[in-house]
């Protein structure tokens, strides 16, 4: 493209479902600064994470391909700073990259390609969640009753760590403002917001936004109603939130999710201002989206982990130079966009190894035709799953693979809330048959999912027997959410 701004603001949230905004048309929740980044640029609604989990996700993010092809399957086998991040490959040619907040990555001590780390969240003690690698003979999750006990009004550990990246946000672009030196010099700048992740506690003045008596209750979310999948069983078997929520406590939950999201949202129009306030609006490209969505009580589950649109859809927004006002987008579009989009943006050039990435920039997928044809890919190997679960993406339909189980397949577009699996109710249906044969292919022209199965778990048998065996990943970090920096200092100076 011929506009260079050079320069880049990505904003990532935490835990945010695509349908939670107001420039999306949800009736309830207050998103005021997201819709106004939407009505000054391009809003992509089909927008998918790599795995809807955040560590593999965070790690793909960075390397801008794959899960299985980076090899970082899970909650504990974080980002190290081995494969090349876009960030790094931006340092090497003179860009200015810094991150701010969240990242879930090992830890700081490695190169994660950024020039500077600012407030940074790794993985706990460099390893993560190890209960999760557990998938084949896996424990009791005893940290499901926190999600219901936490729900309720107040500050939490999160919220005061948002607010306090929010203003090292505000400090860092004040000090490449007007009166900051060379405009010139490209910069892109990553910052990660907590919220509206739980604890589902939420600060008083957002939480009064939201009437719990006014909640609507989640989507099939009566025991008859559920999926009868076997590998959908065994996850909300492991990750069994749900049995610590009856109906009032249901609507209190999303009053509060709402909650954080307008407190998420109030975060993100401070940063936005704050950009404006330095000048720095007309020649920077924003990028909002979130690392993966929350299935809030909607077919019987709580959280991420599985390849429903609450889950493993997310929002996505793009502003700035280069990008159409007020434009909504239907090709299907994925985090693994992110990297092309900073190369492109930030005037870096490719190279053998970026040109091979999968993902396109979102200034070019913008300003082409919608390609309802794109095929878009997301998988699950962690906690909770006992085998492999693979996601593609095309036109109105999806198909999900998992390895040794019943395979699904939905219409979005007849069945938005996807109730009806056409794989187990459709088999002689001719156009069913023809679109299960077209997920089958498609997830083929990608990985053989099979053969990547075996891999993970052959990986993850190794990564047991490096944290000392079974015993060892359930007793070595226990916790629901990742301790912030401030409670990860506490912990070490407490053993």
């Amino acid at each position: 493209m011929s506009e260079k701004p050079k320069k880049l603001l990505i904003i990532i949230s935490d835990e945010h479902r695509k349908d939670a905004m107001g420039c999306v048309g949800h009736p309830i929740v207050k998103t005021p600064n997201l819709d106004a980044l939407a009505a000054r640029g391009t809003l992509f609604e089909n927008a998918y994470t790599p795995s809807p989990m955040c560590v593999p996700t965070r790690a793909a993010l960075a390397c801008g391909d794959h899960v299985h092809r980076i090899g970082h399957w899970d909650s504990a086998t974080p980002y190290d700073g081995a494969k090349r991040s876009w960030m790094k490959h931006l340092r090497e040619q003179g860009v200015n990259v810094t991150s701010i907040g969240k990242l879930h990555f090992r830890s700081g001590d490695d190169d994660n390609g950024f020039s500077e780390e600012i407030l940074p969240m790794h993985v706990v003690g460099g390893v993560g969640w190890a209960v999760g690698l557990l998938r084949e003979d896996p424990p009791a999750y005893d940290a499901a009753a926190e999600l219901a006990k936490d729900v309720g009004v107040g500050s939490s550990t999160y919220t005061d760590y948002d607010l306090a990246i929010t203003a090292a946000t505000e400090d860092w672009l004040s000090q490449r403002g007007d009166d900051a030196g060379d405009q010139k010099q490209p910069w892109a700048a990553f910052v990660s917001l907590v919220s509206p992740h739980y604890p589902l506690t939420t600060p008083q003045e957002f939480y009064e936004l939201y009437d719990p008596a006014q909640m609507d209750l989640p989507i099939a979310h009566q025991p008859r109603q559920r999926p009868g999948h076997a590998e959908l069983r065994n996850v909300a078997g492991f990750f069994d939130y749900d049995r610590y929520f009856d109906e009032q406590k249901m609507r209190e939950a999303k009053a509060a999710y709402y909650g954080l999201t307008s407190f998420m949202d109030h975060c993100v129009g401070r940063i936005l201002t704050a950009l404006e306030a330095n000048n720095l609006s007309d020649d920077t490209v924003v990028v909002y989206v979130s690392d993966h969505g929350d299935m809030m009580g909607d077919q019987g589950f709580w959280t991420k982990q599985v390849m429903y649109e609450a889950s493993v859809g997310i929002p996505m927004i793009a502003a700035g130079p280069g990008l159409p006002q007020d434009h909504r987008v239907e090709t299907g579009t994925s985090l693994l966009d992110i990297a092309a989009t900073a190369i492109d943006v930030c005037a870096g050039k490719h190279d053998q190894q970026s040109r091979q990435l999968p993902g396109t920039s979102l200034r070019h997928i913008a300003n082409q035709p919608d390609n309802t044809d794109r095929t878009i890919f997301s998988e699950y190997h962690d906690g909770g799953s006992t085998t492999g679960t693979f996601m593609v993406r095309w036109g109105d339909w999806k198909f999900i693979a998992y390895i040794g189980h019943p395979h699904q397949l939905f219409n979005l577009r007849s069945d938005p809330h996807e109730l009806k699996d056409l794989a187990a109710s459709g088999a002689d249906n001719l156009e069913i048959t023809m679109a299960l044969q077209e997920g089958e292919r498609r997830l083929r022209e990608i990985c053989d999912p099979e053969a990547v199965n075996a891999r993970c778990f052959a990986d993850q048998k190794r990564r047991i027997e490096e944290l000392g065996g079974r015993e060892a990943c359930i007793n070595a970090y226990v916790f629901n959410h990742t301790p912030t920096p401030d409670e990860q200092q506490k912990m070490q100076q407490q053993t």
